[in-house]
């Protein structure tokens, strides 16, 4: 979901919006009242609740499938849905079959052979599943590929079964100036006209390099042909140079380019001392007052850094953290109250353990209290089969760690 679409989100302290926003606390209240619950699971998979395409859902909606013992049926018939419906359906059909959900496993087999998306479908099940569970499907797939417009771009499982795959245009390759000196990378970003691409990947060298301050003064001059944007690269260029850059920046914040005195402003937030935080805690108000779900994870992680100095922004970081729809950026409050003020978190990094962003957990599962219930939860995460590595291994060693029995 975008700002663009019309889909209203419900309150954020309801079940409904809570599962919409992925909250751990809607998956908690869902367990409580399975049958209230379901229209709004399956809903979040018919209809794209994400604030954008960084958030994720599937591993959330899969287990609440799974753990409110709801049928697949609805999910399988998305598969015959428009092309979003179709992705979100087999991302969860494919987690459930991980956890031997025969019908799940079997349902995206027979769209592999007959359904109308089943390109993507075979290539997302051949990053997750075992081999042996797909590699039987070339002859449909070599029978099948035929009739699409044009060749796919991934190489699994094409290659594998013969099929061609497209290629990426030569001329588009990078060029290569590891060779070249500082003073010539500084050069090719001062030519007139070197070509965009070149000063791309003079960029790139840089930002590989140690800091160099005679990048400085070119920066408001690296923009893309029509200079409304600055060049890719030139803020991971500009973040090498961390402090070194303070006083130019002091200059680039008034300068009428919006884009370079967003720069300016964000090396000074990342590099001044505290009497920036007026300026954040600002900045955070005003993006909490527009409802800007979109970026005050980096606000909060700039406050995060001065810990209880930045105690002003305690009460935002509460409010997006409990109602934003962008899941993604959730976290990054979570971290950010802990560094500042964190007396009281045991009950969110409680209800992280259950949250649909892998950051949320990982946190839940170092942070939660050793209670038997986040205990029981944690062991749960180690032996899910639907789990990221990540957190199954850190639950893992929380749990090696505690002398409290838990379930096996």
């Amino acid at each position: 979901m975008s700002d663009e679409d019309v889909m209203p989100y419900a309150r954020f302290d309801s079940v409904e919006g809570l599962l919409q926003r992925g909250r751990g606390l809607g998956a908690v209240r869902a367990l409580e009242g399975p049958l209230a619950a379901a229209p709004f699971v399956y809903d979040g998979i018919r209809r794209d609740w994400r604030w954008d395409g960084f958030d994720d859902r599937a591993r959330y909606l899969a287990g609440l499938v799974r753990d409110l013992g709801l049928s697949p049926a609805p999910v399988v018939e998305l598969l015959a849905g428009d092309e979003g419906q179709c992705r979100r359906a087999a991302e969860v059909l494919e987690l459930l079959a991980l956890d031997d959900c025969d019908e799940a496993r079997e349902a995206l087999r027979s769209h592999i052979r007959e359904g109308a998306h089943w390109v993507s479908v075979l290539e997302s099940v051949s990053g997750l599943w075992p081999l042996d569970w797909w590699e039987d499907l070339g002859e449909v797939a070599r029978a099948r590929i035929g009739g699409e417009p044009e060749p796919p771009w991934f190489t699994e499982p094409w290659t594998r079964f013969g099929i061609e795959v497209q290629r990426p245009d030569p001329g588009s390759t990078a060029h290569d100036l590891t060779g070249l000196a500082v003073s010539e990378l500084l050069d090719l970003l001062a030519g007139a006209r070197p070509g965009a691409d070149s000063k791309v990947e003079a960029l790139r060298e840089l930002s590989r390099r140690d800091p160099v301050e005679g990048l400085i003064p070119l920066v408001p001059s690296l923009v893309t042909p029509d200079g409304r944007r600055p060049l890719p690269l030139l803020r991971r260029a500009v973040d090498r140079l961390g402090a070194l850059a303070i006083p130019a920046a002091r200059l680039w914040v008034s300068d009428e380019r919006e884009w370079l005195a967003r720069l300016g402003s964000d090396v000074l937030a990342d590099h001044l001392g505290p009497e920036v935080i007026p300026v954040l805690l600002a900045e955070l108000a005003d993006q909490w007052r527009t409802r800007a779900w979109c970026g005050p994870d980096a606000t909060a992680r700039r406050l995060a850094r001065f810990g209880p100095a930045a105690a002003g922004a305690v009460a935002d970081l509460r409010r997006f953290w409990l109602r934003t729809p962008h899941s993604y950026e959730r976290a990054a409050y979570l971290e950010a109250l802990a560094a500042i003020d964190p007396g009281g978190l045991d009950y969110a990094h409680t209800e992280s353990l259950w949250d649909c962003e892998e950051r949320a957990r990982l946190l839940g599962v170092v942070h939660a209290p050793d209670h038997p219930q986040t205990l029981e939860r944690i062991a749960a995460l180690r032996n899910d089969p639907m789990e990221t590595p990540d957190v199954r291994a850190g639950a893992e060693v929380r749990l090696a760690a505690t002398t409290t029995p838990c379930s096996p």
